[in-house]
């Protein structure tokens, strides 16, 4: 994954597969560990496009945030490792994919509604009670495991309340301006969403 055509195994400890998506910083790509024989995914950040758009903090933050944030429904971090270009992130892999395919098809059944709002809630207020508010909450970051169960991904656009800049942070819009509340384009207007 140095290069654009990726190895089959990264680090000697990761068969890879199949890419599941792409973000504005990398990739994130099926991969099953040599030592445990488990699926998880591995999301490959590119260090240059990073350090060129002024974002470093951001993914030291969502590291933090992810290690902080250990619960049944958010997607669990594994481990971080680093190369000279490349940032990966080892993952839980979310087999059920995005809620957001699962709400594509059609209405959901009500009791399953329930159970992901409920799922939601748990998280939501598991990470508000550390001071971690995830500010991009909508289907394309919520995942779903084999058993249906909801799981909480992408953290970077969080912010921590104990952060010297908590003021600014949490103050400052962001998010996707699709599922952002209505009064809050019209006060600051959609240029200034991350």
């Amino acid at each position: 994954m140095e290069s654009d055509t990726k190895p089959n195994v990264l680090m000697e400890r990761y068969e890879l597969g199949r890419l599941l998506g792409q973000g504005t910083f990398g990739k994130v790509y099926y991969a099953r560990s040599r030592v445990t024989n488990q699926s998880v995914a591995i999301k490959a950040i590119d260090k240059d496009k990073v350090m060129r758009s002024g974002h470093a903090d951001r993914i030291k933050r969502e590291i933090y945030v992810m290690k902080l944030a250990r619960h049944p429904n958010i997607i669990q971090l594994f481990e971080v490792m680093a190369t000279k270009s490349k940032i990966y992130f080892v993952i839980e892999f979310a087999k059920g994919g995005e809620l957001f395919n699962k709400v594509a098809k059609g209405k959901l059944k009500e009791e399953v509604a329930h159970r992901y709002f409920k799922q939601l809630i748990n998280a939501v207020d598991f990470c508000h009670s550390r001071g971690v508010y995830h500010r991009d909450i909508k289907p394309e970051n919520i995942l779903l495991d084999e058993n249906g169960n909801l799981k909480v991904s992408d953290f970077g656009l969080s912010a921590l309340v104990e952060s010297n800049q908590q003021d600014m942070i949490l103050r400052t819009p962001c998010g996707t301006p699709a599922y952002v509340a209505p009064e809050v384009i019209k006060r600051k207007g959609l240029s200034s969403f991350s």
